[in-house]
């Protein structure tokens, strides 16, 4: 599996779902338990889960699917669990309670052509 060509896949697929504020965190020498962190915002419960729903469908379609995946039936917060990456989709005020780019903020960020910040 490639994981940053997949990972970047999930990118594009969030994206087309108006996922905006992406963060790709690079976290290969600082975690063994995956490669890539990517890290999105969706307006509304509806919006997380439409693009939870949309990375899942769309990379599922590329032949690759989640080990596992929670929260999007909920949409506050939604993960997909690719094993070389994890997928994290937030509503603005838990993305800000769960912090997960200041507990991750010795990765790298990989940089995106277009991370939705509008």
């Amino acid at each position: 599996m490639n994981a940053e060509k997949n990972v970047l896949q999930a990118v594009e697929l969030g994206l087309e779902k108006k996922a905006y504020d992406l963060q790709l965190l690079d976290v290969r020498e600082l975690s063994s338990l995956t490669d890539y962190l990517l890290i999105a915002s969706g307006r509304s419960d509806r919006q997380v889960s439409a693009i939870a729903e949309s990375i899942r469908i769309g990379l599922k379609d590329l032949g690759v699917s989640p080990l596992a995946y929670e929260g999007i039936d909920q949409g506050r917060w939604a993960l997909l669990d690719y094993g070389d990456f994890m997928v994290h989709i937030f509503q603005p005020a838990v993305r800000s309670f769960y912090d997960l780019e200041g507990l991750w903020s010795e990765a790298p960020l990989v940089p995106l052509a277009d991370s939705g910040t509008a």
